[in-house]
């Protein structure tokens, strides 16, 4: 995204509910009026989940060779539309393709290229709780070490909290080293896994946008109001992000 009216945003370390949850999120936040354009591209070779939400009107981006081979120069075209595109772009990186993306970035200096472009480069990047957290810090160490860009940090809670011996993810030291560039933390606490997990494991199953659970007749009255709950907690927490989409709508700082 441009910095006068969003910010490029890409970031993935695996696929699971977090991911499908803020791709619900983004057919939320895309709906409001007065917003700028928001552009979606999907490059996950082998699930192309985000394309599936069909109010976010996804441009799928093919980077395999016939061979089925990823040919890295096939991001020229999708950097060169984050030059000529004003608005808000959102990439969706599949595990094939999430590390020959940063590579390419980071060999081809593509964040100071956007920064001087006046294009704002922000990793998201989820960090599971559990038995996976040892390989998510390692990979957002690297995605910090590698790539010159501000990173927002996902800690989803669902198999068990983000921490280390009693230290909070704010005492980590890869949080600690790079808390400059760490501009937010979005924490999702576990919720029941009875109710609201199967409420959310539903939609994201069919694929909808939190906008469109109200109206779809595939939940009834309960499910659709504890998703509510999930929206306004996470919408809340987004909201304090020092992002310029925020500064449009007057709900954060924007910078």
């Amino acid at each position: 995204e441009r910095s006068k009216s969003g910010g490029a945003e890409q970031g993935r370390l695996r696929q699971n509910v977090l991911l499908r949850l803020i791709r619900a999120i983004c057919g939320g936040k895309s709906g409001k009026s007065g917003r700028s354009p928001l552009h979606c591209y999907d490059t996950d070779t082998s699930n192309r989940t985000l394309s599936r939400y069909k109010p976010l009107s996804v441009q799928v981006i093919n980077i395999l060779t016939r061979d089925n081979n990823v040919d890295i120069r096939n991001f020229d075209g999708l950097i060169e539309q984050f030059l000529e595109k004003d608005g808000i772009g959102i990439v969706d990186t599949g595990s094939n393709t999430f590390i020959p993306l940063m590579s390419y970035i980071a060999e081809n200096n593509i964040a100071e290229l956007l920064r001087e472009s006046g294009v704002r480069l922000i990793l998201h990047v989820p960090i599971e709780g559990g038995q996976a957290q040892i390989d998510c810090i390692e990979s957002l160490g690297r995605i910090l070490n590698d790539v010159d860009a501000e990173v927002v940090v996902w800690l989803n809670e669902f198999h068990g909290a983000v921490e280390n011996g009693g230290k909070l993810f704010e005492q980590f030291g890869v949080y600690q080293k790079h808390k400059d560039r760490i501009i937010g933390i979005v924490r999702l606490e576990k919720r029941n896994p009875d109710t609201y997990g199967k409420d959310i494991e539903q939609m994201t199953k069919l694929h909808l946008t939190f906008d469109e659970v109200d109206h779809t007749a595939e939940m009834t009255f309960m499910p659709k109001q504890r998703l509510r709950n999930v929206k306004r907690d996470i919408f809340a927490k987004l909201a304090s992000l020092p992002v310029a989409a925020n500064a449009l709508d007057g709900t954060g700082d924007g910078k």
